[in-house]
């Protein structure tokens, strides 16, 4: 499931990129490759005979919660303005940094060893491959992920998701549209503010507002209306200054953004 944006809402990537996602991953225990996952190179073979359900559970534990986290090489982060891979397909040295990633809960789905299949709710930065190669270092047996699918984006879902021909066909008949979300859609962890004529444009000039903290709690971002409910801003709170600053701004613009697999 890949949500898109398109026109005015390629604007708001950055806040569907940050939203927490869902994954579906099979992964085959026994097993390291080089990229983590199943087009790689096999470097390690572990035993899996031991290997129990108990084990899994209580290795899982492990990786919940706020934990550090070593991306692949294998992936499109940037070492001295390379991506990963492309050092690593070159055979250069590639030193991924460790950072901190945050997974809210793992859930065992299925188990016919050496296949597991788990259910992984995290936030962003997390590398599936990495919490699969990870699992099987801790299990002493190596694992990697033979296959991924992602089920949730924010509050896009994969029950809702539209096939390629699907969106093909409303083009050529017409009923693009009406496959298409408000742009907003993916902003609605933010809080909401609806502000007078005279203060949308203030913002539609592109300078900061101040607001009543009674009106508003005070988030990183929030997203501002005018009278007509027409969506026309994202703000950012600025600490040093007490102001709300147009982060984002929508005037005049009807864009949308779509959610398709």
């Amino acid at each position: 499931m890949l949500p898109v944006c398109i026109g005015q809402a390629t604007r708001i990537i950055q806040f569907i990129t940050d939203a927490p996602k869902a994954y579906l991953a099979v992964l085959q225990l026994g097993i390291a490759t080089d990229t983590f996952d199943r087009q790689g190179k096999i470097t390690h073979r572990g035993d899996t005979d031991k290997i129990t359900i108990t084990k899994i559970r209580e290795a899982l534990t492990q990786f919940t919660g706020i934990i550090v986290q070593t991306p692949p090489s294998y992936s499109a982060l940037k070492q001295n303005g390379k991506r990963y891979y492309e050092l690593a397909r070159a055979g250069l040295p590639v030193n991924p940094k460790p950072r901190q990633i945050k997974i809210n809960g793992i859930e065992i789905v299925d188990l016919h060893i050496p296949l597991l299949t788990v259910k992984v709710e995290c936030g962003k930065g997390t590398y599936i491959r990495s919490l699969a190669q990870d699992l099987g270092s801790v299990l002493g047996c190596y694992a990697h992920v033979t296959k991924l699918t992602r089920l949730k984006c924010g509050p896009f879902l994969i029950e809702n998701a539209l096939s390629l021909d699907l969106i093909a066909n409303a083009k050529r008949n017409g009923q693009f549209e009406s496959f298409l979300h408000a742009m907003d859609t993916p902003l609605t962890d933010m809080d909401t503010l609806t502000v007078t004529n005279r203060t949308e444009k203030t913002i539609a000039n592109g300078q900061a507002i101040y607001i009543d903290n009674e009106q508003l709690c005070t988030e990183r971002y929030c997203r501002a209306y005018n009278h007509d409910g027409k969506f026309i801003a994202i703000l950012q709170y600025m600490p040093e200054t007490g102001l709300w600053h147009p982060k984002k701004v929508f005037l005049g613009t009807n864009s949308v953004a779509e959610s398709l697999d």
